[in-house]
């Protein structure tokens, strides 16, 4: 147990409802003073504690999926309202161990985690049950949802809590158990959701939580012969490892996995709208995955929306995230900042021209930076950088904006400004990506699908295709009349 911010938060590990230790420990640091805080020694798990936690998901299993979408929705409810509580301590913690704005924190993003969980609870409760069809021959078909069975949750440290709910929450709701792996870089949220669970009156072994590396605590647990379904977000190259890991136990995997989007801007866009939405592309050091980060531009009114977006960006201050007035903070960790200085110099190498930024602002925090007079096959169009780092290109008509939008290997979302609905709905039709925002950024709907297309990811969830991941889909066909008091005899 350690103080953070004058909160209690274990760092031990979570197991069949008790704290656990670890032989050895690894050290968090708050990146807000990377150099001189450090937070706390953390359990530093392996293959015995996944061993163990996923054992008490096998045994808590079964008791958890009897009690039906009903019968989980009290306890799950409860979880919901003890995560809304809790906020104002988990923002204070998450701030100072990932460097997101305070503020953000606790009245935009954690309050989304107790809607996570909230929401696919009634959803279960309310719309899981399908209504039976009646064939021809008069059988009776029914779709049943049952749970998959033991469930592991890889997070990432730019949003952990929240984006642990995003697949613990539709998990539990199915009635499975789960075994969370926190991110290493930033665990201490993750490790009070295990508090939260226990108060909210969750059976032992129903959710655990076990911390640890990638390498170390990661690759045992999405490998695991004893886990029924692996939920990643990450990079495509972790990815491709955590894949490989679960294909040879044929565990079936959901990946979100970043992206390098397009922001197209067309002439006859709101260009004040458009340049507000593209500064906010640098919102949380730019470490969002849905962050157009590749702006495009029509070539009529690039000047103007250059203009407009340099003043923007004049306007953004860089600094400690509690402070207010900040509009964002530090890069995460050391390994962050050295990717985007790497990026930044290998863009000015091949001929990139810098706009303005391109500089490390003392410790972990980077000036807000963009590039434009891009060479075609320059890296920096290509792979995604996770900093305050866009791109600026010119194109001519329609035909160019979609051909520069798709590429790249990714294709998780895009945005799109214009004031022409047709032409929005054809280049939404166009683009290659899981999400497309026409005239607005960053909305999410819990019933929609998310998710990603070519090297962005694997798989749909929200709604219910959620639960078309997280459980087992099984069809049941019955000849009802040889029922009895259906027209049979008993």
């Amino acid at each position: 147990m350690t103080e953070v911010e004058g909160v209690e938060v274990p760092t031990e590990h979570y197991i069949d409802g008790h704290r656990v230790a670890s032989a050895d420990t690894f050290e968090v640091r708050s990146p807000i003073d990377w150099a001189d805080w450090k937070l706390a020694d953390v359990a530093r798990g392996g293959a015995a504690e996944v061993d163990a936690a996923v054992a008490a998901a096998r045994r808590a299993f079964p008791a958890w999926a009897a009690l039906g979408p009903g019968g989980r929705h009290a306890a799950l409810s409860r979880l919901a309202d003890a995560i809304d509580a809790a906020v104002p301590r988990l923002a204070a913690v998450e701030c100072v161990d990932n460097g997101s704005i305070h503020e953000a924190m606790e009245q935009r993003v954690l309050p989304r985690a107790a809607n996570n969980v909230r929401f696919f609870a009634d959803y279960a409760a309310e719309r899981l049950a399908e209504p039976p069809r009646t064939l021809h021959g008069g059988e009776r078909n029914r779709v049943r949802h049952d749970p998959a069975g033991v469930v592991a949750v890889s997070t990432p440290w730019n949003a952990p809590f929240m984006l642990a709910t995003w697949r613990v929450g539709p998990a539990l709701a199915a009635g499975n158990t789960v075994v969370l792996k926190p991110p290493e870089w930033a665990p201490l949220t993750c490790s009070l959701l295990g508090d939260l669970a226990d108060e909210a009156g969750l059976p032992p072994g129903v959710l655990n939580v076990v911390h640890g590396t990638g390498a170390e605590a990661g690759a045992p647990l999405t490998g695991h012969p004893g886990v029924d379904r692996v939920a990643f977000t990450g990079s495509p190259a972790t990815a491709h490892v955590v894949y490989r890991d679960a294909a040879a136990q044929l565990t079936p995997v959901s990946f979100e996995l970043g992206g390098k989007s397009p922001f197209i801007v067309f002439e006859d866009a709101d260009l004040d709208a458009a340049v507000r939405t593209a500064a906010y592309q640098f919102d949380n050091s730019g470490q969002v995955c849905l962050a157009g980060t590749r702006l495009l531009v029509q070539r009529s009114i690039l000047d103007e929306f250059l203009e407009r977006l340099r003043a923007a960006a004049d306007e953004i201050a860089v600094g400690d995230p509690r402070e207010a007035g900040t509009t964002y903070g530090p890069l995460i960790h050391p390994v962050a900042l050295g990717r985007v200085t790497g990026h930044v110099a290998r863009a000015r190498e091949q001929g990139a021209r810098l706009v303005f930024g391109g500089e490390s602002l003392g410790g972990l925090y980077y000036a807000p930076t963009l590039f434009t007079d891009i060479p075609a096959d320059a890296e920096i169009l290509q792979r995604e950088v996770f900093g305050p780092v866009l791109t600026l290109q010119a194109f001519a008509d329609e035909a160019e904006a979609v051909a520069l939008a798709n590429g790249t290997d990714y294709g998780l979302a895009a945005t799109i400004y214009t004031g022409d609905a047709a032409r929005a709905d054809r280049v939404s039709g166009a683009v290659v990506a899981g999400t497309v925002w026409v005239n607005c950024f960053y909305v999410r709907d819990l019933e929609t699908p998310f998710g990603g297309a070519r090297d962005s990811g694997i798989g749909r969830e929200g709604g219910h295709h959620s639960f078309d991941f997280y459980c087992d889909v099984k069809t049941v066909c019955e000849r009802t009349a040889l029922y009895a008091g259906e027209g049979g005899t008993p």
